[in-house]
């Protein structure tokens, strides 16, 4: 099981299709986060009840702009609500990656580092790229000023501390199809560990 992982506008999608393209099973921690909060989960429903209905759309839905206000202004709120979602999270993402059917599965999470995740992976690949470069892709892909990219990058374990702990490294500094070589010779390393 493979940790990949990077920063805001790193390319962990990009890279994570590549992967996928090749016939590896992905488990998105990002979308698992959202499937358990959706209308008619336990989870949703122990939000409403704790925040009130005022977090939920009209259509029943997690107002996730509404929870974010609340949870960035208030530590005691973030807390609680991490100590809900991450246990059935953890749960979810264990299921989905018991369950992959490839040689090697991968486990996309941008917060590996920083939640436990990263003890559910026996490798962890980090999607690098320079914080200038960050900047520039995050801001130009969410229409988001780089004062708030920044914001999030500041939020996140520092670059330097990802390439320590990383296993290994793919530098997303060009383009596309430099990535795409790149992740194909990273696979070719993962089959090679897959059959030992």
């Amino acid at each position: 099981m493979i940790g990949l992982t990077g920063g805001i506008g790193s390319g962990k999608t990009a890279a994570s299709d590549e992967f996928q393209a090749l016939g590896i099973c992905i488990v998105d921690a990002d979308i698992v986060a959202r499937e358990v909060v959706e209308p008619g989960t336990a989870a949703l429903s122990k939000i409403a009840t704790h925040f009130g209905t005022d977090i939920l759309t009209n259509t029943g839905e997690l107002d996730r702009a509404a929870l974010r206000q609340i949870i960035f202004s208030s530590k005691d709120q973030k807390q609680w609500l991490e100590s809900l979602l991450h246990p059935i999270i953890r749960s979810e993402i264990k299921r989905q990656l018991n369950s992959a059917d490839s040689p090697y599965v991968i486990l996309v999470s941008p917060l590996l580092f920083e939640t436990d995740q990263a003890e559910l992976v026996s490798r962890i690949l980090l999607i690098d790229v320079p914080v200038e470069l960050q900047l520039q892709r995050a801001s130009e892909r969410d229409q988001n000023s780089t004062e708030q990219i920044q914001k999030i990058i500041d939020m996140q374990l520092p670059r330097d501390y990802k390439l320590e702990r990383a296993n290994d490294v793919i530098s997303n500094d060009r383009d596309l199809a430099s990535l795409k070589q790149n992740v194909l010779r990273q696979h070719q390393a993962y089959l090679e560990l897959a059959s030992e």
